[in-house]
C-alpha cells in the first residue's frame, strides 16, 4: 500500500534529509537548487531522484556564471515504493544523498558499494 502524503508534508520529509547533511559537506554544495515534482518523465517512471548538472569534478575554472545545478526528488515513485512512513523518510534520506553524491562526482557504482544505490 503506498504512502499517501501531501505535497507540502513531502517537501519538509525533503528538508530534513537536506539538513542531515553533515556541515562540513553542505558548505561545499555550491549553486545547487533542490525541487520536488510530482512524477519523473515519462520515458523512466520509476525513477527516484536525478541531478541535472556538473558534478564538481568535471566543472571549469569559470562554472561560477552557470545556472544553478538542479536535484529533482520524484513524489510518485517514492511515496509508490513505500509501505510506511518510516520508509519513506528513509528512502527519500538514500534519494537525497544519493543525487548530492552525483554533484561530487560519485558514481552509481560507488554509490552502490556504499550502499545509497
Amino acid at each position: 500500500m503506498p504512502v499517501d502524503v501531501p505535497p507540502e508534508e513531502f517537501e519538509t520529509i525533503v528538508d530534513r534529509a537536506l539538513d542531515e547533511i553533515p556541515d562540513e559537506l553542505a558548505v561545499l554544495i555550491h549553486n545547487v537548487v533542490v525541487l520536488v515534482e510530482d512524477e519523473p518523465p515519462a520515458a523512466d517512471p520509476g525513477l527516484l531522484g536525478c541531478y541535472d548538472g556538473v558534478a564538481l569534478t568535471e566543472r571549469a575554472s569559470n562554472h561560477a556564471f552557470e545556472l544553478p545545478d538542479r536535484i529533482l526528488i520524484f513524489r510518485g515513485p517514492l511515496s509508490r515504493m513505500c509501505e510506511s512512513a518510516d520508509e519513506l523518510v528513509d528512502e527519500v534520506r538514500i534519494t537525497v544523498v544519493h543525487e548530492i553524491a552525483h554533484h561530487f562526482g560519485i558514481d552509481d557504482d560507488r554509490l552502490h558499494d556504499l550502499g545509497y544505490a
